[in-house]
């Protein structure tokens, strides 16, 4: 797959997307929480509570869910507290790792993940190690025989997209985090459909991964992100499409 593309990604070409819902829902109710607590309850005056609203309600999560954890977070309700905690690694064949978790118990996390890590053939860093590799943008993904190219492009540089990419089957949008919103608002009203929009932290270079490692690596992200506590993972692997159609 392509060197920009996302373990996201990765999880769209494989149908690995996580399908037991409770578990999703559990983790979308934390985002939740831990945003109205930092910014407020009005996903209007508070970015993140609005992008984590958006995507419990992309998985059906009902109303009274989503006011539920945001009253937990602003104190209305009674709730178990959650610390944000990030963890840095390597992965098989030198992949650098990063994780997100909400935890209210930091010493059962770490110890957790630093399991994962040498289950996998990987290993647990020192904060610091990799996350310089990473940048933080917006990210929309776009099969590319359900978009028109040039009204794509058109599209999306004048809403305020800082990039737009052509990958071996998919072109990928990127902007400012900020700007996600806007340019995913004009993509909406033009009626174009996508696989992904997302606040995302995309690798400024990548590490080529085949064979064994690449499905250990596969491994790994998918159990780093079964974790309940892990919010979400990146990684720098490019796995070529041809390598992972052999280990569908």
């Amino acid at each position: 797959m392509s060197g920009h593309s996302k373990w996201s990604s990765i999880k769209h070409k494989k149908g690995a997307a996580d399908a037991k819902r409770g578990k999703i829902f559990t983790k979308l109710i934390k985002e939740i929480t831990v945003a109205a607590r930092m910014g407020g309850g009005d996903p209007d005056g508070n970015p993140r509570l609005r992008s984590a609203v958006a995507a419990a309600k992309a998985e059906n999560m009902p109303k009274e869910n989503i006011e539920r954890g945001i009253k937990k977070g602003t104190g209305e309700l009674e709730g178990v507290s959650y610390e944000e905690a990030n963890y840095e690694g390597y992965g098989p064949g030198g992949v650098a790792v990063l994780i997100d978790c909400l935890t209210d118990n930091k010493n059962r996390t770490v110890a957790d993940i630093k399991h994962l890590f040498e289950r996998h053939g990987g290993n647990l860093g020192e904060p610091g190690c990799v996350a310089w590799m990473f940048e933080q943008k917006g990210l929309m993904v776009f099969d590319k025989d359900k978009v028109d190219e040039e009204e794509l492009f058109d599209l999306a540089l004048e809403a305020g997209a800082e990039d737009v990419r052509e990958e071996e089957t998919e072109f990928e949008v990127i902007t400012e985090p900020s700007d996600l919103e806007s340019v995913k608002q004009a993509i909406d009203d033009a009626g174009l459909s996508y696989t992904l929009a997302e606040v995302t932290k995309i690798p400024q270079n990548t590490v080529k991964v085949e064979g064994k490692k690449a499905q250990q690596t596969l491994n790994l992200m998918q159990s780093l992100e079964d974790h309940d506590d892990v919010s979400y993972v990146y990684a720098n692997c490019d796995i070529p499409d041809d390598v992972m159609e052999a280990l569908d």
